[in-house]
Protein backbone atom coordinates (compact mmCIF):
# COMPACT_ATOMS: atom_id res chain seq x y z
CA UNK A 1 0.00 0.00 0.00
CA UNK A 2 2.52 2.53 0.73
CA UNK A 3 4.26 1.88 -2.38
CA UNK A 4 0.97 2.78 -4.27
CA UNK A 5 0.33 5.20 -2.42
CA UNK A 6 4.11 6.78 -3.24
CA UNK A 7 3.57 6.44 -6.84
CA UNK A 8 -0.17 7.70 -6.59
CA UNK A 9 0.85 10.96 -5.49
CA UNK A 10 1.27 13.20 -8.71
CA UNK A 11 4.56 15.02 -8.60
CA UNK A 12 6.16 11.79 -8.05
CA UNK A 13 4.62 10.26 -10.37
CA UNK A 14 5.20 12.66 -13.03
CA UNK A 15 9.12 12.03 -11.50
CA UNK A 16 8.72 8.31 -12.39
CA UNK A 17 7.56 8.80 -16.07
CA UNK A 18 10.28 11.14 -17.01
CA UNK A 19 12.60 7.90 -15.90
CA UNK A 20 10.61 5.75 -18.41
CA UNK A 21 13.27 6.37 -21.15
CA UNK A 22 15.76 4.36 -19.05
CA UNK A 23 17.95 7.53 -18.91
CA UNK A 24 19.04 9.39 -15.61
CA UNK A 25 18.55 12.20 -13.95
CA UNK A 26 19.43 15.24 -11.55
CA UNK A 27 17.49 16.20 -9.44
CA UNK A 28 16.72 19.30 -10.70
CA UNK A 29 15.79 18.29 -13.92
CA UNK A 30 12.80 15.78 -12.19
CA UNK A 31 12.32 18.99 -10.34
CA UNK A 32 11.38 20.89 -13.09
CA UNK A 33 9.71 17.65 -14.93
CA UNK A 34 7.49 17.69 -11.73
CA UNK A 35 6.94 21.21 -11.41
CA UNK A 36 8.44 21.26 -7.59
CA UNK A 37 10.86 23.40 -6.11
CA UNK A 38 14.54 21.27 -5.93
CA UNK A 39 13.98 20.69 -2.06
CA UNK A 40 10.54 19.60 -2.42
CA UNK A 41 12.18 17.69 -5.36
CA UNK A 42 14.76 15.98 -2.49
CA UNK A 43 12.07 15.16 -0.36
CA UNK A 44 10.07 13.25 -2.81
CA UNK A 45 12.67 11.33 -4.60
CA UNK A 46 14.74 10.45 -1.27
CA UNK A 47 10.96 8.63 -0.35
CA UNK A 48 11.10 6.71 -3.97
CA UNK A 49 14.95 5.62 -3.06
CA UNK A 50 13.71 4.39 0.29
CA UNK A 51 10.95 2.66 -0.81
CA UNK A 52 13.23 0.90 -3.54
CA UNK A 53 11.59 2.72 -6.65
CA UNK A 54 14.57 4.55 -8.24
CA UNK A 55 18.23 4.28 -7.85
CA UNK A 56 20.67 6.67 -6.80
CA UNK A 57 24.34 7.50 -7.84
CA UNK A 58 26.23 9.35 -6.69
CA UNK A 59 29.04 10.70 -9.14
CA UNK A 60 31.52 13.22 -7.77
CA UNK A 61 29.11 16.04 -6.83
CA UNK A 62 26.05 15.47 -9.33
CA UNK A 63 23.34 12.88 -7.88
CA UNK A 64 21.79 10.80 -11.08
CA UNK A 65 18.38 9.08 -10.07
CA UNK A 66 16.97 5.75 -12.60
CA UNK A 67 14.36 3.50 -12.29
CA UNK A 68 14.80 0.88 -10.04
CA UNK A 69 14.64 -1.93 -12.46
CA UNK A 70 11.88 -3.53 -15.14
CA UNK A 71 9.24 -4.23 -12.67
CA UNK A 72 8.98 -0.77 -11.87
CA UNK A 73 9.01 0.52 -15.05
CA UNK A 74 5.95 -2.09 -15.93
CA UNK A 75 3.92 -0.34 -13.05
CA UNK A 76 4.88 3.01 -13.63
CA UNK A 77 3.30 2.33 -17.39
CA UNK A 78 0.32 0.23 -16.17
CA UNK A 79 -0.63 3.51 -13.70
CA UNK A 80 0.57 6.66 -15.82
CA UNK A 81 -2.82 7.47 -15.58
CA UNK A 82 -2.28 8.76 -12.00
CA UNK A 83 0.25 11.26 -13.32
CA UNK A 84 -2.61 13.36 -13.85
CA UNK A 85 -2.49 11.92 -17.93
CA UNK A 86 0.31 14.74 -18.10
CA UNK A 87 3.05 13.98 -20.04
CA UNK A 88 6.79 14.12 -18.75
CA UNK A 89 8.80 16.87 -21.32
CA UNK A 90 10.89 14.90 -23.03
CA UNK A 91 15.01 14.81 -22.59
CA UNK A 92 16.96 17.28 -24.72
CA UNK A 93 20.60 16.98 -23.57
CA UNK A 94 22.19 20.70 -23.82
CA UNK A 95 25.63 19.10 -24.91
CA UNK A 96 27.24 20.70 -28.13
CA UNK A 97 27.00 17.81 -30.84
CA UNK A 98 30.55 17.34 -31.05
CA UNK A 99 30.98 16.71 -27.52
CA UNK A 100 27.75 14.30 -27.51
CA UNK A 101 29.30 11.93 -30.26
CA UNK A 102 32.57 10.92 -28.51
CA UNK A 103 34.86 12.63 -26.22
CA UNK A 104 37.21 11.27 -23.90
CA UNK A 105 36.44 11.02 -20.12
CA UNK A 106 39.88 11.56 -17.87
CA UNK A 107 41.54 8.01 -20.27
CA UNK A 108 38.33 6.22 -21.39
CA UNK A 109 36.00 6.86 -24.20
CA UNK A 110 32.53 9.10 -23.76
CA UNK A 111 29.70 10.38 -25.38
CA UNK A 112 27.13 8.49 -27.60
CA UNK A 113 30.32 6.74 -29.09
CA UNK A 114 31.33 5.21 -25.43
CA UNK A 115 27.86 4.59 -24.62
CA UNK A 116 27.02 2.39 -27.56
CA UNK A 117 30.16 0.59 -27.11
CA UNK A 118 29.53 -0.19 -23.45
CA UNK A 119 26.13 -2.05 -24.55
CA UNK A 120 27.50 -3.76 -27.35
CA UNK A 121 30.08 -5.56 -25.47
CA UNK A 122 27.70 -6.03 -22.34
CA UNK A 123 25.34 -7.57 -25.16
CA UNK A 124 28.26 -9.83 -26.40
CA UNK A 125 28.49 -11.11 -22.91
CA UNK A 126 32.20 -10.01 -22.78
CA UNK A 127 31.26 -8.18 -18.71
CA UNK A 128 28.45 -8.80 -16.76
CA UNK A 129 27.90 -6.29 -13.84
CA UNK A 130 28.28 -6.76 -9.73
CA UNK A 131 25.45 -7.15 -7.42
CA UNK A 132 24.58 -3.70 -5.98
CA UNK A 133 27.81 -2.19 -6.99
CA UNK A 134 29.37 0.13 -10.34
CA UNK A 135 32.27 -2.51 -10.96
CA UNK A 136 32.18 -4.85 -13.98
CA UNK A 137 33.59 -8.76 -14.34
CA UNK A 138 35.20 -9.68 -17.39
CA UNK A 139 34.09 -12.90 -18.54
CA UNK A 140 36.34 -15.23 -19.62
CA UNK A 141 34.14 -14.28 -23.04
CA UNK A 142 34.82 -11.62 -22.80
CA UNK A 143 39.18 -11.80 -22.12
CA UNK A 144 39.32 -14.07 -24.88
CA UNK A 145 37.25 -11.59 -27.01
CA UNK A 146 39.15 -8.45 -26.37
CA UNK A 147 42.68 -10.39 -26.56
CA UNK A 148 41.75 -11.72 -30.16
CA UNK A 149 40.94 -7.65 -30.65
CA UNK A 150 43.97 -7.06 -29.61
CA UNK A 151 43.66 -5.79 -25.68
CA UNK A 152 46.94 -6.75 -23.17
CA UNK A 153 44.23 -7.95 -20.94
CA UNK A 154 47.06 -9.09 -18.64
CA UNK A 155 48.00 -5.66 -18.30
CA UNK A 156 44.08 -4.88 -17.62
CA UNK A 157 43.57 -7.51 -15.15
CA UNK A 158 46.77 -6.14 -13.40
CA UNK A 159 46.40 -3.05 -13.11
CA UNK A 160 46.22 -0.77 -9.70
CA UNK A 161 42.87 0.56 -10.45
CA UNK A 162 39.08 -1.09 -10.69
CA UNK A 163 39.52 -3.84 -13.69
CA UNK A 164 35.87 -2.20 -15.27
CA UNK A 165 33.57 -0.23 -13.99
CA UNK A 166 30.23 1.84 -15.18
CA UNK A 167 30.83 5.48 -15.52
CA UNK A 168 27.27 7.50 -15.49
CA UNK A 169 28.15 9.48 -19.41
CA UNK A 170 26.77 13.45 -18.68
CA UNK A 171 25.46 13.85 -21.86
CA UNK A 172 23.71 9.86 -22.52
CA UNK A 173 22.83 9.78 -19.22
CA UNK A 174 23.71 6.36 -19.27
CA UNK A 175 26.67 4.51 -18.14
CA UNK A 176 29.79 3.94 -20.59
CA UNK A 177 32.84 2.07 -19.89
CA UNK A 178 35.61 3.35 -17.14
CA UNK A 179 38.19 1.74 -15.06
CA UNK A 180 40.91 -0.09 -16.85
CA UNK A 181 39.50 -1.46 -19.81
CA UNK A 182 38.01 1.70 -20.51
CA UNK A 183 41.36 3.04 -20.73
CA UNK A 184 42.77 0.38 -22.68
CA UNK A 185 40.09 0.61 -24.95
CA UNK A 186 40.72 4.32 -25.69
CA UNK A 187 44.56 3.96 -25.98
CA UNK A 188 43.39 0.71 -28.50
CA UNK A 189 41.42 2.98 -30.69
CA UNK A 190 43.37 5.92 -30.46
CA UNK A 191 46.67 3.85 -31.66
CA UNK A 192 44.36 2.02 -34.25
CA UNK A 193 42.90 5.18 -35.29
CA UNK A 194 39.39 3.92 -35.50
CA UNK A 195 38.81 7.12 -33.57
CA UNK A 196 41.15 10.31 -33.70
CA UNK A 197 41.84 13.28 -31.05
CA UNK A 198 40.92 16.84 -31.95
CA UNK A 199 44.01 18.36 -30.58
CA UNK A 200 42.18 21.34 -28.90
CA UNK A 201 39.48 19.90 -26.87
CA UNK A 202 38.39 16.27 -25.65
CA UNK A 203 36.11 15.75 -28.87
CA UNK A 204 37.31 12.73 -30.79
CA UNK A 205 36.10 11.66 -34.60
CA UNK A 206 35.46 8.51 -35.67
CA UNK A 207 37.41 7.50 -38.77
CA UNK A 208 35.87 6.05 -41.71
CA UNK A 209 37.73 3.24 -41.03
CA UNK A 210 37.17 2.88 -37.69
CA UNK A 211 33.08 2.74 -38.45
CA UNK A 212 34.26 -0.39 -40.80
CA UNK A 213 36.14 -1.89 -37.77
CA UNK A 214 33.54 -1.52 -35.36
CA UNK A 215 30.92 -3.08 -37.56
CA UNK A 216 33.83 -5.87 -38.77
CA UNK A 217 35.17 -6.83 -35.28
CA UNK A 218 32.05 -5.98 -32.86
CA UNK A 219 28.85 -5.74 -34.93
CA UNK A 220 28.32 -2.06 -34.61
CA UNK A 221 26.41 -0.51 -37.23
CA UNK A 222 27.26 3.48 -36.56
CA UNK A 223 26.74 4.55 -40.21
Amino acid sequence: MEIAAAIGEPARARMLFFLLDGRSRTTTELAIAAELSPSAATFHLQKLHTLGLVKLDVQGRHRYYTLAGTKVANAIESLSVLASGRKARPFRPCTPDRLRGARTCYDHLAGHLGVTLHDRLRVLGWFKGKRDSKQYEITVAGIEGLTKLGIDMDRVLNARRHTASACMDWSERRPHLGGALGAALLAFLLKKQWVNRDEDSRVLSLSYGGAKEFHAKLGMELY
